[in-house]
């Protein structure tokens, strides 16, 4: 005899039910990104494949992200452009390097002497408000504005020693567009290249050194061996880096995996944190490539003067970039009257 449980299973209803069952399998289908970062292959490998890694595997096929590095799919200075026509699904990048086109890209990068550790981005945007501006202003130009997160202090690292302010006249320096227009005024000529092109620019003379990073990239990138002279006065304290996504493809995602996605971007900002501030000091101090060189106080202090010149007359080209150099002000003034740790 057939009995009803056999019949759900087997027969004509367990039929009919799995035939409905059937396309909800079929329609579990993976959504794919593809993300390009700033960083060349040997330095991916640390500041954005383990975030990418970890969300390929807790998304358990759900989403898979595609990871290309510096101008693998398109050069850097297109970034922007290819992620909001879609051609690339989500990026990672500092303002400046992929020439956005909104009202905060100055900042990006090494905005000079706004920060001076690399809590201050953090502190910066999820406690001073500048999360909600970059929201606002990349949503304007059909962008997801992420997170932002610290990264490397800017120093120079050179073929020639730097002793003094007057030993950057005339150097051929690799650098960001915002960072080259500020240091112009003390004789450096802002020089742009592909980072895979950098080392050999080096050998070859088109360049006499960088402004890029702090030491953990001059050795994670082979540059130490062939500009090994580093200036232990930074132009910036902490590089501004950010996540970003095609806003159609980001509102595609369904909760969960924007959640995933948020979280996971987030961990990859603390870990470089640890990462950089680990590595700065060690390989200061142990490292055996490079020779240290500092300028005399009176000849930074110049530095740090031009820096307050260069906010003001930033503020002054448009009320959205004067809203965030009055919160930097702001919160320099309460880093200084705090004291140490905050300020030395």
């Amino acid at each position: 005899m057939t009995t009803r449980r056999k019949f759900l299973t087997s027969g004509a209803l367990g039929a009919a039910a799995a035939g409905l069952t059937a396309p909800a399998i079929a329609q579990t289908t993976s959504v794919k990104w593809r993300l390009q970062t700033y960083a060349g292959a040997a330095l991916a490998e640390e500041v954005v494949k383990p975030a990418v890694e970890a969300i390929n595997t807790i998304a358990n096929g759900e989403l898979e992200i595609e990871l290309y590095t510096a101008d693998q799919l398109v050069p850097t200075t297109e970034l922007f452009r290819a992620m909001q026509n879609g051609t690339i699904d989500a990026v990672q990048s500092d303002d400046d390097s992929m020439a956005s086109p909104t009202e905060v890209t100055v900042f990006g990068g090494y905005f000079p002497l706004a920060l001076r550790y690399s809590l201050d981005v953090p502190a910066l945007f999820n406690s001073w408000g500048l999360k909600e501006i970059w929201e606002e202003e990349y949503a304007k130009v059909g962008i997801k504005h992420i997170s932002a997160g610290s990264w490397d202090p800017c120093h120079f690292n050179m073929k020639e020693p730097i002793n003094s302010l007057a030993d950057l006249n005339g150097k051929r320096v690799f650098t960001f567009p915002t960072a080259g227009r500020f240091l112009a005024q003390f004789g450096v000529i802002p020089v742009t290249v592909p980072w895979e092109d950098v080392e050999v620019a080096l050998q070859t003379g088109e360049l006499d050194g960088l402004a890029w990073s702090g030491i953990t990239e001059d050795y994670t990138s082979g540059w130490s061996k062939v500009a090994p002279y580093f200036l232990t006065n930074n132009i910036s304290g902490a590089w501004i880096g950010h996540f970003f996504a095609n806003m159609d493809r980001w509102n595609a995602l369904p909760p969960h995996l924007q959640q995933l996605v948020q979280t996971a971007f987030d961990q990859s900002h603390y870990q470089r944190q640890w990462w950089y501030w680990a590595g700065e000091a060690k390989l200061r101090v142990e490292g055996t490539d490079m020779t240290l060189t500092s300028l005399p106080p009176e000849d930074y202090k110049k530095i740090e003067d031009a820096a307050r010149v260069f906010w003001d007359e930033v503020a002054a080209e448009s009320p959205i970039k004067a809203k965030v150099v009055d919160i930097i002000k702001q919160y320099n003034d309460v880093m200084e009257k705090a004291g140490a740790p905050y300020r030395s």
